[in-house]
């Protein structure tokens, strides 16, 4: 989901793509760290190596190129990811891996034994890279994962391969996820081992219910062919959602007596509950603003509400605040009580809940945490992301496991937004940070004194490159937004210049923060700054900020309403700044951004005259239910605020210049979206531009010169009706 949310707001840049795939999970290669936390194992020039953290110099090969050349090959697998087993012992690697959706999560898995130098494959009789998710049991005598929609079990010793279901399908969904789930709550890896190995909890997802949204191929064969997508459209119930837990040894089954009906609520998170009898799952019912937790019966099903919270906006999951990553349940005292993250007080906040449902509030104050780093139990400290004085950075803070006041570790002196990634005895940390000028990555620090153990690389902007300023502006409806902005480079304050808004505005994510990067646009050909444009990003209420729960939750119901209003006074207000040309002023966007891209062309045509969408949702009741159910209802009960802030509403007010772009194979925002707004257009003999890419997806990366070809395409329309440079 992270990785779409930037797609979404048009950010993803090779730089992002590799601090994602160094830190992330699901995405890319999880950092593993040696057993006492001083060393890492990594991939070097296609070995695993091991690393000693305060020292890069000591390393060890664990795996060489020829440990890691199966006995019928002459090359090595190439490693994308890697695990290892609970003992260390073992080493699961995942190699020729294959797009699901956003990410290469169906490949073929290997185990590496350090120990007699034995590399053997998973799954051999199945086909060519169908395993998903793949790991190790707690002993590391089995590996389990999942092909085809059906859980299995392999003995490593044997080889021998065992169904636990067997009537999985495109529709019946054992241990992984389908489309919305993936996509809107990061679920991906659906079954987890038991501590002590003997059985495994899995989701099942029932989509049989759920329609095919129908793309079509037109350029792939002589006759044209449809892409089925099983797709819930906002306003149609979810697909049901089960647990059940198998024993290994027999198959023996049990499904969890989960109160309510499974297709009216959703299980966004389930793991064991500290020991090998019981499950602890979340429920979210359907429009999201009630959360229930569950104590779950393995040997019976039984379930029992053991903590229950409502908001009458919604309410988020896990990964919406921890990197897109559901997985994990923060348990602390020896398994009696577990950290919970609510804004129930207006802040984010972390809580100690124990099984009984009893909370106390760990970080009072008001400031809200952005995500958890580690929980250090044996120190008495959690670890934790916030920003109490600067919604646009992110710093590294502490507070004391009963509670209190949180203490800042990041130096005061380092500006920006930090990243850190903690060893499991919290006292040393991988870090990275950036600002707008600057990125220092690679450097170790030792906590929590915050001391360098190793400096990593400096880099910074050079000396003539065009600068990010950061500004604060309020509206005239008294709300108080952050932008930044990018003047030209031989700016002249005598002169006006055209201004290029960027925009986002819905709550998948912020567009003003503080990082390297930032002010870049990587659609224009050229520098917008040597041009001669002024270069502006504002963050309106129901961005994602930590700005408390207030800010973000304003935005319920209000989708292409008040984030709309919110950007359009905020131009409103920079278009009296003197050096700012009213005549010449540009929105653009993509995914969300380019649905604020098209409401703010339609809804305030006398402020913006030049607007370029991309992969916009033209209609909201045509987005997915669990995105758009979440922030503007159910339309069965009230399709009013859909109908309001979808830009097909508002298609017939267009009086400037519209460039609307989308890929024909987008799975996420359909190319129907497009269509729908040519209609409305075509209505009311609006004149406009359009480029249909076919058969690219989302993020319209697909194909030779595709990347050339959009660029230029963006430039070029924006020069011809916005021109760049300074007037008298």
């Amino acid at each position: 989901m992270f990785r779409n949310y930037l797609y979404r707001c048009g950010l993803l840049t090779a730089f992002v793509f590799a601090i994602l795939n160094f830190t992330y999970a699901q995405f890319g290669q999880q950092v593993q760290w040696s057993e006492d936390g001083n060393a890492i194992i990594k991939v070097v020039a296609g070995e695993i190596v091991q690393e000693t953290v305060a020292n890069p110099a000591q390393h060890t090969v664990i795996a060489t190129q020829a440990d890691l050349t199966p006995a019928d090959s002459n090359k090595p697998l190439a490693v994308r990811r890697f695990s290892l087993a609970a003992a260390g012992d073992k080493i699961l690697i995942n190699t020729n891996t294959e797009r699901v959706w956003r990410y290469d999560t169906r490949g073929d898995y290997w185990v590496f034994n350090p120990a007699d130098k034995s590399l053997t494959q998973l799954g051999k009789t199945l086909p060519e890279s169908s395993l998903m998710y793949a790991k190790l049991s707690p002993d590391g005598t089995r590996a389990a994962y999942v092909s085809g929609h059906n859980l299995y079990v392999e003995e490593l010793g044997s080889g021998a391969m065992t169904p636990l279901t067997t009537d999985g399908t495109d529709r019946i969904i054992h241990g992984t996820f389908d489309w919305a789930y993936e996509e809107e709550f990061g679920c991906r890896d659906g079954f987890r081992w038991s501590p002590d190995g003997t059985r495994i909890a899995y989701w099942t997802i029932d989509a049989r219910t759920i329609r095919n949204f129908l793309m079509i191929n037109n350029t792939d064969s002589a006759y044209s062919f449809t892409v089925p997508v099983e797709y819930p459209k906002v306003g149609e119930a979810p697909s049901p959602a089960f647990l059940s837990v198998v024993t290994v040894a027999d198959g023996h089954t049990v499904k969890m007596d989960i109160p309510g009906d499974p297709a009216q609520h959703y299980l966004p998170r389930m793991e064991w509950a500290a020991n090998n009898t019981e499950l602890i799952f979340q429920q979210l019912d359907r429009k999201q603003q009630q959360s229930n937790i569950f104590l779950a019966n393995a040997t019976d099903g039984t379930c029992t509400v053991i903590y229950t919270e409502t908001d009458n906006a919604w309410i988020d999951s896990k990964a919406r605040w921890n990197r897109d990553d559901p997985t994990g349940w923060e348990w602390i005292n020896n398994g009696k009580e577990f950290i919970w993250v609510s804004e129930k007080d207006g802040w984010r906040h972390l809580y100690r809940i124990d099984r009984a449902g009893d909370e106390k509030l760990v970080t009072p104050g008001d400031y809200d945490v952005m995500g958890i780093d580690r929980i250090d139990e044996a120190g008495g400290y959690i670890y934790f992301s916030a920003s109490p004085d600067n919604a646009t950075q992110k710093y590294l803070y502490r507070v004391k496991l009963k509670g209190g006041e949180a203490e800042r570790l990041t130096p005061e002196d380092e500006s920006g937004t930090h990243n850190y990634t903690i060893s499991p005895n919290g006292k040393l940390a991988l870090h990275r940070y950036s600002n707008h000028a600057a990125s220092h990555n690679g450097q170790v620090v030792s906590l929590p004194k915050h001391q360098t153990l190793v400096e990593g690389t400096h880099n910074e902007l050079p000396a003539n490159a065009p600068k990010t300023e950061f500004f604060t502006i309020t509206t005239a409806d008294g709300v108080e937004m952050d932008g930044w902005m990018v003047k030209p480079t031989d700016f002249d304050p005598s002169k006006k210049y055209p201004v290029v808004f960027y925009v986002y505005g819905e709550p998948a994510s912020q567009t003003v923060t503080d990082q390297y990067g930032v002010g870049n646009n990587r659609l224009y050909n050229g520098s917008m700054a040597d041009d001669g444009y002024i270069y502006i990003s504002l963050d309106n209420r129901g961005t994602p900020a930590p700005k408390g729960r207030a800010w973000r939750k304003a935005i319920y119901k209000n989708i292409g309403i008040s984030n709309i209003r919110d950007q359009a006074m905020g131009a409103q207000e920079i278009l009296k700044w003197p050096f700012v040309d009213p005549g010449r002023v540009a929105v653009w966007g993509w995914s969300g951004g380019g649905s604020s891209t098209l409401n703010l062309l339609f809804q305030y045509p006398e402020i913006y005259q030049t607007g370029i969408a991309v992969a916009a949702v033209g209609n909201q009741l045509m987005y997915d239910n669990i995105y758009q159910e979440r922030y503007m209802g159910i339309p069965q009960e009230d399709r009013t605020p859909f109908i309001k802030g979808s830009p097909v509403t508002h298609a017939q007010h267009l009086r400037g210049n519209l460039l609307y772009i989308h890929g024909t194979a987008d799975d996420n925002v359909h190319y129907q979206n497009a269509e729908l707004l040519i209609n409305e257009l075509i209505k009311h003999n609006r004149q406009f531009s359009l480029m249909a890419y076919p058969n690219r997806s989302h993020s319209i990366s697909e194909g030779e010169g595709t990347q050339a070809h959009l660029s230029t395409l963006y430039t070029n329309y924006l020069k011809a009706h916005c021109p760049p440079g300074g007037r008298e």
